[in-house]
């Protein structure tokens, strides 16, 4: 990767990657584009507005900087799209759409990441595979799927460079969620950290795969530089670094805030989207195909959570 075009760079992980990328291949390597303005993106780095559906200007900013590498990280999250279906699958594969044409038409590599939303339907939710039955139930999913069988059309009916992650939920001390389903595994810390009384909007023995930023953003560019002659999957890795309950992320803060409370109150569109998802998922072909291995669990990661949000004196 020479030339890197984030899209959607605004959201909790696009905002935390162009800084990551930047500090990796220099900052005027990395442009930042997105729907809204941003300051702070555009301090350090080459900033655009882009609304991804535009395929025209899509196709323009790929030319103006020469990109050869695109993370195309628009889309409407989970919660939200069940809210608004029609508008989720507008967004989601609309951007997908044209970032897979525009990468085709001047030889880009293509990153769009995939979910443990992707799956659904009579599957394994303990260990769940790499390949196995995928028949979500939410249009998030239904969009993550779609995404997954578009990219690996275009890459072996044209030959672009496409790579995916199902990312489990993300948990950062930087930037807040945005209307996904594991958004709890963030407001949680935050609340510890204010001294409230949590209201969980999950069940206490729902198990969901999560992940810390950090680990995050090193996968995906662990995956975007891996030899692509070692790569069989492609779209997409099963990663995985850490499953737990609400009770357990709960014990594990109140191990170090023993003050800490929390309540249930069930979001039941959020419990059934949980339900659906897996409890821990198997990534040892993201393992064996490009090396793979997390270095966050909830104990460590826990620390670095509470230490960062502390610091924002909020």
């Amino acid at each position: 990767m020479k030339k890197i075009l984030i899209v959607g760079a605004g959201g909790q992980i696009g905002s935390e990657l162009a800084t990551y990328l930047r500090g990796i291949y220099g900052n005027g390597n990395v442009v930042a584009a997105d729907l809204r303005p941003s300051e702070r993106l555009a301090a350090d780095g080459p900033f655009e507005i882009l609304d991804a559906l535009d395929a025209e200007r899509y196709a323009e900013l790929v030319r103006k900087y020469g990109i050869d590498s695109i993370f195309n990280l628009a889309a409407l999250l989970s919660a939200k799209g069940e809210a608004n279906p029609t508008l989720a699958w507008k967004i989601n594969i609309g951007a997908l759409t044209n970032s897979l044409e525009v990468a085709r038409q001047y030889g880009c590599a293509l990153f769009t990441p995939s979910s443990i939303g992707a799956f659904g339907g009579d599957f394994p939710r303990d260990n769940t595979p790499q390949d196995t039955i995928m028949q979500p139930n939410t249009m998030y999913g239904v969009c993550k799927v779609t995404g997954e069988l578009l990219s690996n059309y275009y890459h072996t009916r044209f030959g672009v460079d496409t790579r995916s992650v199902r990312f489990p939920g993300i948990i950062s001390n930087v930037t807040l969620p945005g209307g996904g389903t594991t958004d709890y595994a963030v407001e949680i810390y935050y609340a510890a950290v204010k001294g409230e009384r949590f209201v969980c909007p999950v069940s206490e023995n729902v198990y969901m795969d999560m992940m810390y930023m950090p680990d995050a953003l090193r996968a995906t560019v662990e995956l975007m530089e891996a030899d692509p002659a070692k790569l069989k999957h492609r779209n997409s890795f099963n990663i995985a670094s850490m499953s737990f309950t609400p009770e357990i992320i709960y014990a594990e803060i109140r191990k170090r805030l023993p003050e800490f409370e929390m309540v249930y109150d069930v979001d039941p569109v959020k419990e059934s989207i949980a339900e659906s998802w897996p409890n821990k998922l198997d990534d040892t072909c993201a393992r064996e195909e490009w090396g793979w291995k997390p270095q966050w669990d909830l104990s460590s990661m826990t620390d670095d959570m509470l230490r960062a949000i502390r610091a924002k004196n909020l």
